[in-house]
Formats: structure tokens, sequence, C-alpha cells
């Protein structure tokens, strides 16, 4: 069944008269201090409710589709709280679920965007209608497969696809042609390809079979179509990527076209002193779930 995943255009107006326009607060409200209630920019409490990105956000409140306590945003520089009356496209927006992360085996044929102009099946189309809102970490092209995150929360998508966590996407590569190994070992100190620079990719020859041979390869920033360009500059042809793992989050033996929740815990221990921002702080209940220590004797 398929699954809408984009917020319906709405009216935003009322069609009698225009709607007030917010302007941008002042450095004091924007932090809360004037008030004493503490809130978040409007943009992350988008992002939170799994809408968008929080660039995304952003651009819909430019372009005057989010209106607060009735009144239509003209910056993100605006600070909610939990008593704010939020609308996207004139529709209330629903109060931000708990933060959450899927692992998704995504097959190939499938393009990983919310609405193709040109028809093509989505990612998004194919998911289960009993999951709620979600943006993608990251894209896989059409004919990749394997591991594709999913999170209900924009914010949490952007800080997972950024260099600086340190995160390896490590890949299976298929590919046609005369491997040079001593070229793949060069790829560690990174590559330029027609002006654009390619950082380090750890690469190794796993096997090789008549012309074809399967390849690992491992990278932390991962740049569009980044390991079809460099094969296809080493004159090889990829006819076939998979990939296995986001940092710590492994594609293991889950079936094609499933998806399995990561458990908050771990999905916690993994974000470490960042957790808090995303509402994933140890509660009680976790507390509680810990094992007790044995009493030393």
């Amino acid at each position: 069944m398929k699954v809408d995943f984009v917020v319906a255009m709405g009216m935003v107006a009322n069609m009698s008269s225009k709607p007030d326009r917010v302007k941008p607060q002042n450095a004091n409200a924007e932090s809360g201090i004037s008030s004493g209630i503490t809130g978040e920019r409007i943009a992350k409490r988008l992002a939170r409710a799994g809408l968008c990105s929080r660039r995304e956000a952003e651009r819909w409140i430019t372009a005057g589709r989010v209106c607060v306590d009735g009144k239509v945003l003209e910056t993100p520089a605006c600070v909610v709280t939990a008593n704010s009356r939020i609308e996207v496209d004139g529709k209330a927006l629903a109060k931000a679920e708990p933060t959450k992360l899927w692992r998704h085996h995504k097959p190939r044929g499938l393009l990983t965007t919310n609405n193709d102009p040109e028809g093509r099946e989505t990612v998004f189309q194919h998911l289960p209608v009993s999951l709620p809102r979600v943006v993608s970490v990251g894209r896989l092209d059409l004919n990749t497969e394997g591991l594709l995150l999913l999170t209900n929360d924009g914010a949490l998508a952007r800080h997972l696809e950024l260099p600086s966590t340190g995160w390896r996407r490590r890949y299976r590569v298929r590919v046609h042609g005369a491997v040079n190994e001593k070229a793949l070992e060069r790829l560690a100190s990174g590559i330029r390809i027609e002006g654009v620079s390619y950082g380090a990719i750890e690469a190794k020859l796993d096997s090789r079979q008549r012309g074809n041979a399967w390849l690992s390869l491992s990278l932390k920033e991962g740049k569009n179509r980044e390991i079809r360009r460099v094969m296809e500059h080493m004159e090889l042809q990829v006819t076939r990527l998979i990939r296995l793992s986001y940092g710590p989050f492994q594609l293991g033996d889950l079936p094609r076209g499933e998806i399995a929740a990561v458990p908050r815990r771990i999905l916690r221990d993994q974000l470490g002193r960042h957790a808090d921002a995303f509402g994933l702080g140890e509660t009680e209940g976790d507390a509680r779930k810990k094992s007790p220590r044995k009493p030393k004797k």
C-alpha cells in the first residue's frame, strides 16, 4: 500500500484576510530568557516531528508555509514551546514522537526520495503503513542495495550524516574489469577526479573470478555516487553495490525489503553525549533494567 510521506499542500491563511507575520525575535526571546520558559527553534521542532530536515524546515518557513499561534513565520529565528500552536500548510503539527531509528534493507530499483518527478518507485512507497513519517539518513542510489537508516527525527538524520561522527560506511562491491591492487591501496590517500576531491577509502580485493571481482570498501564520507565514480576512474564497472553497515549499525541478516527498529538503549549509547539533545537521556526505567553489580567479597 502506498504511503504518502509528503505534507499535503493546504491553505495557511484565511481567504478573507491576510494573517499576521511573525518578525524575527530578539536574542533574549529566542533563548527563552525573557519568559523563563525553555523552548526550541521552530526548525528543530518540525524536524523532530519527522516531517523534514532542519534545512528543509527553514525553506518551508521562508516560503510562508508555517504558522505559530496563528501568525505566519517570516524567519526561522523563532523559538517555540510546548504551548505553541504550530501549523504547516494549514494543518496542525502533531506532538513530536520519541526519536527512533530503523534499519532497512533497501532493494535495488528504488529511489531514496519522497517524490520522483518521473514517477519512479521510491523506498517510502514500500514501507509498512504502520510506520510514522520518516526521513532517510543519507541516500542510496537507484541500483544500490543494503542498509539504509530511517528516522522520524530530521535533526537526528542530519547529525548522523555529518562526517564529524567518524562513522565508517562499509560496502561490498562487485566489479567487472582488471583490478589493480596497488591502485586500490592508493585510495587510502584520497583521490581527485574531474575537480572533485574524495576522502580516504579503504579498499581491498576479496576474490576474483574471470573478469569479475568482489571488493570490500570502507569510507567516512559518502558523496553522491562516490564509489561508482571512483571505480569508473579505475576502469572498473560496478555491477553490484551493497552497503553492509553505517557506523555501528549493521545490515546483518535483515531480509531484503524488511525494516527493524534499533533499540532505544543502543541508539542512546551510540549517540553518547549527544543523546540528551534527541530526548534519549537515561530514564528511571532504563536504570532499573541494568543488571545489579555483584557485591565485593
